[in-house]
């Protein structure tokens, strides 16, 4: 199968067909895909594909849209020098999904000699970016043509299913309570919102912070000084003023609350908080709601109602 999955890329290659004729993989939770080379799986260890037993790695990274421009700086000949690299060529590329450009060099780490093709494409609202390093040892089995036309298929899709990003998540949301999902910071945190994009507004809309964090307090008696500790990280907030702070049960677990009221340090406009901590083992849930003062009672209905939703894995 990966001899008739070369031949084909070959094919299609000479042939001219269109990059979706293959079978694109997207990483889960990437935007960023590509139908990989034959032979490679996904990996376990970064977001992309490798083949570990011919140490050949294929890195993908969805960046913010101005780190096009880093990277075009930092894979000079001269830059790469001071890397470790040694220059080969660079060339203007463009795929479906924008311009962009490919570095070839060449590296030797631990006595183990490999090239490396920088593919860097600058898309709609991000920059795609590729890393593939091949060992002189493996490249019979990976040919230049082979991760040029690998390469050749990039694609970006619009969105990620919210179910792939919610995979992505140390513990389960049973209730999204009609928040979009805003951000996944995969093993660690996902952000709900009511905000119609990710684009600043002018405007604070209900959104909500689901957080895992290591460490908390073992007993009891440190754990209102520990949530008040948790509470002054809240970014963006002034004129705050704290109005409960008790210890509450969530989800059958110890945990704390604390309401409050401040104002949002961008827009001045009143607003209304909630943190939940729940506390477990060697690890704690931290849970914060914020919404306008004017719209509190309905938004911190639908808090409660993600909070009552979250199981640990």
């Amino acid at each position: 199968m990966g001899f008739l999955r070369s031949l084909l890329f070959i094919i299609m290659l000479a042939l001219g067909l269109p990059a979706h004729a293959l079978d694109v993989v997207f990483p889960v939770g990437s935007r960023v895909g590509l139908a990989p080379p034959p032979g490679v799986t996904p990996s376990r260890n970064f977001n992309g594909f490798e083949d570990a037993s011919n140490n050949v790695a294929v890195v993908i990274a969805s960046l913010p849209p101005e780190a096009y421009a880093e990277i075009e700086r930092s894979t000079s000949a001269d830059a790469l020098k001071q890397r470790g690299l040694t220059f080969e060529k660079r060339e203007s590329q463009e795929v479906g999904a924008g311009k962009g450009f490919l570095v070839i060099a060449r590296q030797e780490v631990d006595n183990l000699k490999l090239r490396k093709w920088i593919f860097a494409v600058a898309a709609a609202d991000l920059t795609a970016l590729v890393t593939i390093q091949v060992p002189d040892a493996a490249k019979k089995t990976y040919p230049e043509l082979v991760i040029r036309t690998a390469l050749s298929t990039l694609m970006v899709r619009d969105t990620v299913p919210v179910e792939e990003q919610l995979s992505l998540l140390p513990f389960t949301v049973g209730e999204l309570a009609q928040f979009r999902v805003g951000g996944v910071l995969a093993g660690r945190a996902i952000m709900l919102t009511d905000a119609a994009t990710d684009a600043a507004e002018t405007d604070i809309d209900a959104h909500m912070v689901v957080a895992v964090a290591a460490g908390g307090p073992s007993s009891t008696a440190g754990r209102d000084t520990f949530a008040r500790e948790v509470f002054a990280t809240v970014p963006n907030l002034k004129d705050v003023r704290i109005s409960t702070a008790e210890p509450l049960r969530v989800a059958g677990q110890q945990g704390h609350q604390i309401m409050a009221s401040g104002k949002d340090i961008r827009t001045g406009q009143a607003v209304n908080v909630v943190q939940w901590l729940r506390f477990g083992g060697s690890a704690y849930l931290h849970m914060i709601g914020v919404a306008r003062s004017d719209a509190w009672l309905p938004a911190y209905a639908r808090f409660r109602a993600v909070r009552d939703g979250i199981e640990t894995r």
